[in-house]
């Protein structure tokens, strides 16, 4: 495959955290969230929701494999996501998640995979990557915030692809940049999230300035941006991550992501 065909597999972004997209023959659903507007109660703390999914689960056709980053949160998984989980063959996310969402969930520990069946012969790699939801070590802030993962996706032929999941550590950036980079397509979350009764305001997923940060980092030769709107606790969006892409000299790697 060439880099061009690399770049160019389709990925939309429905708002929030949901992304779709096929690759070796399967079409994966990033973090289903399918909700209208309004408040929703999430370990302990409401969530706004501010604007509604760009699409109606009914439309998406048969989904093969959910890499859910958590299932924790109502801004990552919610009461529609859920439900469309049960039509699933299969849910990747984190080891607790694994154990509360069912046989059809699996959970991937760090570094750990799981190979998947391409329709038309050989097998995708799908590799579990850390990500930490909040300012400081996985110790530290998994009993606040809870389990987080990411992926990573590979196969003979394919390209290389990064799903952040809610991750505010470059540290885990650098992690995984070292095993994996160059990544032909990073879908990176960002919004720049913040609670003031939660680690004192601090991010709880990257910020604009970051994302650019990860994608020299991991030397991502496209981002698709999601998880930065339709959320009141997003405190930026397109805007402010075009700017910091400019800034940084990277305009030139991003795709926004609403293509068919």
């Amino acid at each position: 495959m060439s880099l061009h065909d690399a770049q160019q597999f389709p990925v939309r972004v429905f708002g929030g955290p949901t992304a779709l997209f096929e690759y070796g023959g399967l079409r994966f659903l990033t973090d289903p969230t399918f909700d209208g507007p309004g408040d929703y109660p999430s370990r302990g703390r409401v969530l706004t929701k501010t604007a509604p999914s760009a699409v109606d689960p009914a439309q998406l056709g048969p989904i093969d494999v959910v890499l859910l980053s958590h299932d924790e949160h109502a801004d990552n998984l919610d009461t529609s996501g859920r439900a469309l989980l049960a039509d699933v063959p299969l849910t990747l996310t984190t080891p607790g998640g694994g154990q509360r969402l069912g046989k059809q969930a699996k959970g991937l520990g760090n570094w750990e995979s799981v190979e998947l069946n391409r329709p038309d012969g050989g097998t995708i790699t799908v590799t579990g990557v850390p990500a930490v939801h909040g300012p400081g070590t996985r110790e530290e802030i998994e009993p606040i915030t809870g389990q987080v993962v990411g992926f990573i996706l590979t196969g003979d032929d394919l390209p290389t692809v990064y799903v952040s999941g809610d991750n505010a550590s470059l540290d885990a950036v650098k992690e995984i940049a070292e095993r994996f980079a160059p990544v032909d397509t990073a879908v990176l979350f960002a919004g720049a999230p913040r609670f003031s009764s939660l680690f004192d305001g601090a991010l709880i997923v990257l910020d604009s300035a970051q994302a650019a940060e990860a994608t020299r980092i991991l030397r991502a030769r496209r981002v698709v941006l999601a998880h930065y709107d339709s959320w009141a606790h997003f405190t930026e969006g397109r805007d402010e991550l075009e700017a910091a892409f400019t800034a940084a000299g990277l305009a030139d790697r991003l795709d926004w992501g609403r293509h068919i």
